[in-house]
């Protein structure tokens, strides 16, 4: 299509809804611009075109042949764009929201909050993609991520969800007595990882420690990191809230504790407008996440 050949379209537009109407004040008011825009638009049109379009007359302002002409060809093209536009909101509110996150982050935080997201919002289907990589929201078609991080991310909208307190535990028969006292000083004891949490890499490097400068066990997922700790295995970095009642108990011994400099979870979006059910669940997540709430 040539573009250099079509009038612009927002005189079209005016032209269309002034034929239709057979006033320019009625034309105004549906478009909510003002008369003399609508006005405006209209002699440019037919400046534009070389042709009388409207005019007036006894009944009122009518369109001539050759308006009348342009007036239903533009309101057939109009209503096939519109029918498009509609076409397309129609799959998109059909398709399910696809979220990237993490596993840990899934399983931890995410699923014993969703029942109240989904007895709020049944209406709208959630595709929850775990994985501990760093997704392209855009190619991927992505519409939300939840990443661990300081929140830079070039060309993404990041906004923070909620600060997470991770906690360096072990048995109290391993850590001995007295006490390490010192993070350096546990670079000494096994260190037990899971592959589903990259946010465990990021705090201990923001405290430090590099799994390559210590013996690390690797595990596929934070629940068996977790129980090899409690067996006496070694050390590992765990949610505060996943070792609550373990340190509570007594059955493991909280050994370095820092703040999360900086870090913490992130509602990740691609730049431009969101659709009504994002929102939603955006909305959602803020509320579910409430003020200074961790995991």
């Amino acid at each position: 299509m040539d573009w250099t050949r079509l009038p612009p379209l927002t005189a079209l537009r005016a032209f269309e809804a002034t034929a239709r109407l057979e006033s320019f004040s009625a034309a105004a008011r549906s478009l909510n611009v003002t008369h003399a825009a609508v006005a405006q638009q209209v002699r440019a049109l037919e400046d534009h075109l070389q042709l009388a379009l409207v005019r007036r007359d006894s009944r009122g302002m009518t369109a001539t042949p050759e308006g009348a002409r342009l007036a239903e060809a533009l309101g057939e093209a109009f209503r096939k764009i519109q029918d498009g536009i509609d076409a397309v909101r129609a799959t998109e509110d059909a398709s399910p929201l696809k979220i990237s996150l993490t596993p840990a982050f899934a399983e931890n935080w995410l699923m014993p909050r969703l029942g109240t997201f989904w007895a709020a919002h049944p209406d709208i289907e959630l595709a929850l993609i775990p994985s501990t990589a760093l997704v392209d929201l855009r190619t991927g078609g992505y519409d939300l991520a939840i990443r661990y991080g300081s929140g830079a991310w070039p060309g993404l909208e990041a906004n923070p969800l909620t600060s997470t307190r991770f906690v360096v535990v072990g048995t109290p028969e391993l850590a001995g007595d007295p006490r390490p006292g010192s993070f350096a000083e546990l670079t000494r004891f096994t260190w037990l990882t899971a592959q589903d949490s990259p946010e465990q890499a990021l705090w201990a490097e923001s405290a430090g420690l590099s799994w390559k400068r210590v013996r690390a066990t690797s595990f596929p997922t934070t629940g068996l990191s977790l129980a090899a700790t409690r067996a006496g295995y070694g050390l590992s970095i765990q949610p505060i809230t996943l070792v609550e009642d373990d340190l509570a108990a007594g059955r493991l011994a909280a050994l370095f504790e820092q703040d999360s400099q900086g870090l913490g979870y992130h509602i990740v979006t691609r730049p431009g407008h969101h659709a009504p059910r994002l929102r939603a669940f955006i909305n959602w997540l803020r509320h579910a996440a409430g003020p200074q709430v961790g995991i």
